[in-house]
């Protein structure tokens, strides 16, 4: 069957498309939102994003690269616009084929009945905000105006009044941020706190292009993660003590995404936002926290409390739910469907950006349709779903409302080896060296999984190669001169390259014994 792609919209890229009114079902923007992950940590695996864009995108760049990324690969003749998917049920003979039946809805109010060989749901989980409003008493007396950060568009409103942002995630710190400009007062209000992190990390380096690297991720598996916290912490609170700006949160920095602000703490600094406490009950104008101080005359109340997250249009016997989650196997598949002609892409947390790792989960989705790879038994599946649930309550702060981590390197491989497509250090170290050190020392990125494989492409290593390039070449504003290298420099990087190295021989003998004798034997790199 040819694949078809039903967006509600009448443009490509969906969420980054800004819009004046937020629309009911649909994820929303505000107008100034710039992305928090790097172009080159971002961008798809096969087609690298204009060397000239700037490093952090602006919505309405993203919104072009996803449209340029569609003509080039010829992806709008599969794309049918302003249609609203309404249901999806498996047809009567679902046990025997395992197809389903789409009900769709166009511009004109039609319905109709498709029927596909298989079906990926991609609605993500930014498109039910989560309004709590009976966790605030008296909010039914409060004098002002209130509405959740997903209607929020720009600090209009907000000139000369006095704000209260009830929520720290990245759009309750932005929006803070942004009021305080032109507000009054902004007062930030959170249950938790947040270890609050910049995106301008070391040398100017943007963060997760500095972090995000093979050699930490090697390290996380060597180390106690309480000292990873330890030193986090420590390197945050160098920056801007979290306790003296009232930031402080009761989880440990790798327990929780935490929040990417700049500007965040300089506001606090200079008095434009001010950290309050929980809100424990509103009276009129005025709002009284949980340490027992008040706020009056509160204008504006803006509620960047989350979302809250489903598949209405999907049966309620398609929906496994484990813990607080939908019970997705590798957060991919249902585990309970008599065929796996049903994936959900995009529905994960991370620390890093979404765009490749649901291209990564497409892509296995894919070879998964096609009969290429077999899922386990669907008790499996279950029993595997389970273990992964412990471990995130585990591992990380859970509700309902956050369900949904994993850690961005070790997931990334884990579907790279689910396809084919994983880079072998130990191949790359003995055949392409170069190539092995910025994939192991250098960030991450998605053109890693372009090496070797199903879906090779030939432009992958000089992606790599050339990927610090797009980074630089939006600064080249100007020609400063140029600072020569000391010989000291060099030293430490070899001292560190040779310790790296060896912890990787290391890791691998201990956890798998053979590998390096059956490598030496007869060296090539995995096949499928």
């Amino acid at each position: 069957m040819v694949p078809t792609c039903f967006e509600s919209s009448n443009y490509i890229g969906g969420l980054w498309k800004f819009k004046e009114v937020s629309e009911p079902n649909r994820a929303s923007i505000y107008r100034s939102l710039t992305i928090k992950t790097s172009k080159e940590m971002m961008c798809f695996s096969d087609f690298p994003i204009p060397a000239d864009y700037p490093n952090y995108m602006h919505h309405s760049k993203i919104l072009k690269y996803f449209r340029m990324y569609a003509e080039h690969f010829k992806l709008l003749q599969h794309i049918r616009l302003q249609t609203l998917v309404k249901s999806v049920r498996q047809t009567p003979d679902f046990s025997c084929i395992g197809q389903w039946e789409v009900v769709t809805e166009n511009r004109d109010g039609q319905e109709e009945r498709h029927v596909f060989d298989a079906v990926i749901c991609c609605s993500g989980h930014y498109t039910y905000p989560n309004l709590p409003l009976k966790d605030f008493p008296g909010i039914d007396t409060f004098e002002g105006k209130y509405f959740h950060s997903w209607d929020y568009k720009g600090p209009e409103d907000m000139y000369g009044k006095r704000v209260v942002v009830i929520g720290i995630g990245n759009s309750g710190g932005d929006i803070a941020v942004e009021g305080s400009r032109v507000a009054e007062q902004v007062y930030l209000s959170t249950r938790r706190g947040a270890w609050v992190i910049r995106q301008v990390s070391d040398n100017g380096l943007p963060v997760d292009m500095k972090y995000n690297t093979r050699f930490n991720y090697i390290l996380f598996q060597l180390l106690p993660m309480r000292f990873f916290n330890w030193f986090g912490e420590k390197k945050l609170n160098a920056m801007y003590d979290h306790t003296m700006y009232a930031l402080k949160p009761k989880h440990r920095l790798f327990s929780q995404i935490p929040v990417i602000n700049d500007d965040l703490p300089f506001k606090i600094l200079s008095g434009a936002v001010i950290v309050k406490s929980n809100v424990k009950e509103i009276q009129g104008s005025t709002v009284v926290f949980d340490d027992g101080s008040v706020v009056e005359k509160v204008d504006i109340i803006v509620f960047a409390t989350g979302y809250n997250y489903g598949f209405p249009y999907l049966p309620s016997s398609a929906v496994y739910k484990s813990g607080y989650r939908v019970g997705l196997y590798k957060h991919v598949f249902p585990p309970n469907l008599e065929h796996p002609t049903l994936a959900v892409v995009g529905f994960i947390h991370a620390h890093g950006a979404i765009m490749p790792q649901a291209e990564m989960q497409a892509r296995w989705v894919v070879r998964v349709f096609r009969g290429y790879k077999k899922l386990p038994s669907n008790q499996a599946m279950i029993k595997a779903i389970e273990n992964d649930t412990k471990n995130i309550e585990k591992n990380y702060i859970v509700s309902k409302l956050t369900p949904l981590q994993v850690d961005f390197v070790s997931y990334m491989d884990d579907l790279a080896g689910e396809i084919g497509v994983r880079p072998c250090l130990l191949w790359l170290f003995f055949t392409d060296y170069p190539l092995f050190k910025r994939v192991f020392w250098g960030p991450v990125t998605a053109y890693q999984y372009r090496l070797m494989g199903p879906g090779k492409w030939e432009g992958a290593r000089s992606a790599i190669f050339t990927q610090f390039d797009r980074m630089y070449q939006p600064l080249k504003t100007r020609q400063p001169a140029e600072q020569e290298t000391s010989v000291a420099t060099g030293l430490i990087k070899l001292s560190l390259t040779i310790m790296a190295g060896g912890a990787a021989v290391y890791y691998v003998r201990v956890h798998h014994p053979t590998a390096i004798p059956s490598l030496l034997s007869k060296i090539h790199p995995q096949t499928v």
